[in-house]
């Protein structure tokens, strides 16, 4: 029995194929793009990183208060936001700011959090 989620048969397309192939993503640029990807696969890092699009920059009071967790908790995901090159942080005295990155900024310009939830 055939499993579903292969070709019975040998059809490749080679003009195509080749084409797509010239123009894949490399090793690197793959290992980079997946490490974004990674980094906003947790629901809180993502509605953390969602919360910093309504704003410049916010502090981790401000984030802690918006998606109802500890302070603790927060930060731990922001530093994996950091990580990932998702976020960027400065120090204002005794508050932590953070703020998109550019690349934050363009991975979550694509997601529109009302459809991914079904609204």
């Amino acid at each position: 029995m055939p499993a579903e989620d292969r070709c019975d048969l040998l059809c490749l397309d080679l003009p195509l194929a080749e084409e797509l192939r010239a123009r894949r993503l490399d090793d690197r640029s793959a290992r980079t793009a997946a490490a974004f990807f990674q980094a906003l696969a947790d629901p809180t890092r993502l509605t953390i990183a969602a919360a910093l699009i309504g704003a410049p920059e916010l502090c981790v009071c401000d984030l802690a208060w918006i998606v109802e967790r500890s302070q603790n908790l927060v930060s731990h995901h922001l530093r994996a936001l950091r990580t990932a090159g998702l976020v960027d942080y400065r120090r204002d005295g005794k508050m932590a700011l953070y703020a998109l990155t550019g690349p934050g900024r363009a991975l979550l310009d694509h997601v529109e959090v009302g459809q991914v939830a079904g609204g």
